[in-house]
This record gives structure tokens, C-alpha cells and sequence, in this order.
């Protein structure tokens, strides 16, 4: 990827003054691009479920301020079709979704809802805009079929889910395919005029995420309050990513999407370089070592449900299609992440600077 600062420049003159969906604009990943698409001059509406405390992201960097935030649910349909009808989107950026792997054995109905029926409603209303759009739909690198193998998955690998999240994704991919064939077809664009394309990318980390059962929320937790931090998976192997990457990615792929729909209505995979997969205990002493001090043990937890052991990313695609490609390696990730909750920790009510001056650290590079 070239220059960030050039890359950001010219995304900025593809997104100033363009009317941009965002669902999920109240969650973790989702208030890191309302940021970012702030910054480029976006005009934004956002849809998503109201964020869950006070400290999370949304709230910290006055997200209400900075776009239309409808708060409602994926599943309130005609809400969702009136709210896109009524804005006549250029690009739809769709992150909503219930994303927790262990949360999902609580709710798997409900998980199977919102992320696969969720994403059919917003389809099925975006098929009702009669204007160019480009639509980018987020779904995980859990996706996969996971046979733990050492092999990196790419964008046309069989799909597939153990727990019922990663099956819910799956699911979700099927539909999508379903509505490419159906209603979006590439050879009849000039009759829908729809690019439709699918942002794959997991274990992505960064400030102000504060959900329950992810790594760095437990160890930020652990570390603020003295304690020991506990995990159960240490030799379970991860593509860590600071946010920041895979939202740069999905910006990309909307602006060339824009531009050139029947080359970009695909599949791309967004994660890091093959040697930043790594075990938990290694993610574990770099967050220690940033900090400056800490503890793990590790916590055993008798039937505990299944969380795959091994998942890496082939992202050669992103990196040939989109002059796209890491900037952070793992060390730099972790170090940036745990800054920030340092800085939150300090300082809550400037954490708003912090995450801006993070965004602008990251584009320089």
C-alpha cells in the first residue's frame, strides 16, 4: 500500500460530501470508522443498538455528534428499510452484528437472527434505493471451515462454523450470495446499479473495546485494577490486528467498489502478515511489557464450549486487488492498544484526543 497519508487523501476525495450507511456505528469497530469517515468528510447515518456503558467509544468520542444515529435493531425491518429509503445511501458499510463467539452459545437463535436475517433485511431494503450504491458487508475470518491446519484461509475456501457465531456468518455469507445472484447480479448492474462486496477480518484489536470474554477488554480490566489476568486458551493461535487495519481496508474496497463494481463485488480477506499469528501467551507478555508490569494464569474451566485452536488469514488478494497491506505488526498492535487504555486510565475525559491523535500516528506511517 502506498503512502497512508496519499491513500488517505485520495479516499477523502471519494468520500467528502458522500451519504455513507454505517450499521454498527455504536460498537467497537464500528465507532473507530465513524471516526475515521468523520475525518474524510463523510455525511453519515448510522444505525445500531445503543452502546452498552458509558465508556464505550461511541460515548468517548461523542459519536451522536458526529453522524444521524438511529438507535434500533437489525431485525426491526421496516425501521431499517425507512432509514435507508429516506437517506438514498452512496455507500452502505455494514458492521452490525452480534460478534461474540462464547456469547453466541448463550443466544444461538438470536445470534443466527441478527447476524444472518439482519443482513437480509438490510439487502432487501438497500434493493429498494433506485440510485448507484456500493455496498460492503463485514462479516469475520470465522467464516472458514476450520480444519486447524497451519494453512491461511483464502476469500474461496469452503465456509463453514463449529460454534453457532461462526456458523451464523456462514449463513450469513449464503444469504448474501443468494441476494448477489437473485437481485444483484454483475452482468445486469446497469439495471440495479449495486456493487456488493464482503470485508472478511477477526481477533481485531484496539481502544475502547470493552466486550466480554475478548482478550484485551480482560486484560486491560486486569492490569487497571492490579490483578492477575486470567485466560483460557493460551496456545490458541490468533491473526491479531490493530482496527485501524482492517478499517483502512474496508474504505478501500468501498471507493473501488464505487468506481469499478464488476471488477470489486468479491471476497477479500483483511488481516495481518503471516508471522503476526500468534499464540495467546505471546499476545499475553507483549500487553505485559506494555504496560510495564502484570501477571497471567491460566483459568480452568470444565466444559468449557469450543473455541477453534488455530485460524490464519491469506490476505494476498487484498494486498494484489487493493494495494492494501498491514502496516502494524503484532508488537506495534499491542503496544497502541494498551496505550490507549493506559491513557483512558489517566485521563478519561481527554480519551477522545488520544484516539484521534492514534488515527493520525497511523495514517503517517
Amino acid at each position: 500500500m502506498e503512502n497512508l497519508v496519499v491513500m488517505f487523501k485520495e479516499l477523502k476525495e471519494k468520500y467528502q460530501g458522500k451519504k455513507v450507511f454505517l450499521t454498527g456505528h455504536t460498537g467497537f469497530k464500528g465507532a473507530w470508522m465513524l471516526k475515521v469517515l468523520e475525518l474524510l468528510g463523510a455525511e453519515i447515518k448510522g444505525y445500531a443498538l445503543a452502546p452498552k456503558t458509558k465508556d464505550d467509544l461511541f460515548n468517548l468520542i461523542k459519536g451522536d455528534q458526529l453522524c444521524d444515529s438511529i438507535i434500533a435493531d437489525l431485525r426491526s425491518r421496516n425501521t431499517l428499510k425507512k432509514a435507508i429509503n429516506e437517506f438514498q445511501p452512496d455507500f452502505v458499510f455494514h458492521l452490525a452484528a452480534q460478534p461474540l463467539v462464547r456469547l453466541s452459545y448463550e443466544i444461538p437463535s438470536e445470534t443466527f437472527e441478527i447476524n444472518a436475517i439482519g443482513t437480509a433485511n438490510l439487502l432487501d431494503a438497500v434493493r429498494l434505493i433506485d440510485k448507484k450504491c456500493s455496498i460492503v458487508l463485514i462479516t469475520t475470518d470465522k467464516v472458514y471451515h476450520n480444519n486447524e491446519w497451519d494453512y491461511p484461509y483464502r476469500e474461496n475456501d469452503r465456509l463453514g462454523g463449529y460454534d453457532p457465531y461462526s456458523a451464523s456468518k456462514a449463513c450469513t455469507e449464503l444469504v448474501i450470495d443468494s441476494y448477489k445472484n437473485s437481485f444483484f447480479h454483475i452482468d445486469k448492474y446497469e439495471n440495479h446499479k449495486k456493487g456488493i462486496a464482503i470485508g472478511r477480518a477477526g481477533n481485531v484489536i484496539g481502544g475502547g473495546d470493552w466486550s466480554k470474554d475478548r482478550l484485551i477488554p480482560d486484560i486491560a480490566k486486569a492490569l487497571s485494577n492490579n490483578e492477575e489476568i486470567m485466560v483460557r486458551n493460551p496456545k490458541s493461535v490468533r491473526p491479531w490486528q490493530h482496527v485501524l487495519e482492517p478499517v483502512i481496508g474496508y474504505l478501500i474496497l468501498g471507493a473501488k467498489l464505487y468506481a469499478e463494481p464488476l471488477k470489486y463485488s468479491q471476497a477479500y480477506n483483511f488481516g495481518p502478515l503471516a508471522t503476526d499469528a500468534l499464540p495467546v501467551s505471546e499476545m499475553l507478555k507483549l500487553a505485559i511489557a506494555s504496560w510495564g508490569f502484570g501477571s497471567y494464569k491460566v483459568k480452568e474451566v470444565i466444559n468449557q464450549p469450543h473455541e477453534a485452536g488455530l485460524l490464519k488469514l491469506d490476505i494476498s488478494k487484498a494486498i494484489k486487488h487493493l494495494n492494501w497491506t498491514p502496516k502494524l505488526n503484532a508488537e506495534q498492535a499491542v503496544k497502541m492498544t494498551i496505550e490507549w487504555y493506559k491513557d483512558f486510565q489517566l485521563n478519561p475525559e481527554n480519551i477522545d484526543r488520544t484516539t484521534l491523535i492514534q488515527i493520525e500516528e497511523f495514517l503517517k506511517r
